[in-house]
């Protein structure tokens, strides 16, 4: 008899070890947080991590992620102030700050996504459209990422969720337009080319104009220096000329004659009378 109360005593402890201790425990580690909810009200909510007890089959725990999560948002079309159209290409950082709140109005993290989709694409396209399309794309998009950033975490912080940052992957043209945006591109960079040549050959013209100039007038300055150097040494040698041959004028006159005579060309032909036969005896 006592042999059989120690048999179902060990079977009850054994149950009670194996089937209610385990449906008594729950875990919570480092990346979760938990609801503890009995016939779907909740009892408590868990956000350190740890081993936690609750009742045995009557309570449900329900979990949640505590780090940052990425949600990839599909890429819509917005219109700038200036009437491009732009492909915007975002993502959203966001994380589930309180597990109340979501599990009361989200529920589930595809639902919240949803939500989280519709409220960034409002706030990109309405703060987007209030800048012109090279805003867009400069270094003043991330003004416009924090004022969306801001905006998205007013408007989710009810449902518990906390938006962390709003990125944009990349900003592209639609495919229609891409070709025409490159041509008129490519007009406007072959335009700036060409004035920048014509200002180029201008300033070339206007430097060899100059240089030619300067080059003229060097050129007629060293030709009067030339000139009057020229000038005093045909009258320097004159006056040498005239010194030398005052002491003999008959012989000067008889040396030019032959320096006439010595540049003539041909047959010459002189008479009985001629002066320079006459020099000649």
């Amino acid at each position: 008899m006592k042999k059989a109360l120690w048999i179902t005593l060990g079977v009850l402890i054994f149950i009670v070890i194996v089937i209610v201790l385990p449906a008594s425990m729950f875990v919570v580690d480092q990346t979760k947080q938990a609801i503890v909810m009995r016939f779907g009200k909740i009892i408590r909510v868990v956000k350190d991590p740890g081993i936690y007890f609750k009742q045995p089959f009557v309570d449900e725990v329900a979990y949640f992620e505590k780090r940052i999560l990425l949600y990839d948002i599909e890429p819509e079309k917005i219109i700038t102030a200036d009437k491009k159209t732009l492909i915007i290409d975002t993502y959203a950082l966001w994380k589930i700050a309180d597990p109340l709140k979501f599990l009361t109005s989200m529920k589930t993290v595809k639902l919240a996504q949803t939500r989280i989709d519709d409220v960034v694409y409002s706030h990109i396209r309405d703060v987007f459209a209030k800048g012109n399309f090279d805003e867009v794309v400069s270094l003043k998009r991330e003004e416009f990422l924090t004022r969306v950033t801001e905006l998205c975490r007013k408007d989710l912080t009810p449902f518990g969720i906390e938006v962390v940052d709003v990125r944009v992957k990349h900003a592209d043209f639609p495919k229609e337009n891409t070709q025409a945006v490159y041509n008129r591109m490519k007009a406007e960079r072959y335009s700036i080319a060409a004035k920048i040549r014509a200002e180029g050959e201008k300033e070339a013209a206007r430097i060899k104009a100059e240089a030619d100039r300067k080059a003229r007038t060097i050129l007629a300055q060293a030709y009067e220096q030339a000139q009057v150097i020229k000038g005093t040494g045909e009258a320097s040698a004159a006056a040498v000329y005239a010194q030398a041959f005052s002491k003999n004028e008959k012989f000067y006159e008889f040396w030019r004659k032959m320096q006439l005579y010595q540049g003539l060309k041909g047959i010459i032909i002189f008479g009985k009378d001629s002066d320079f036969l006459k020099d000649l005896k």
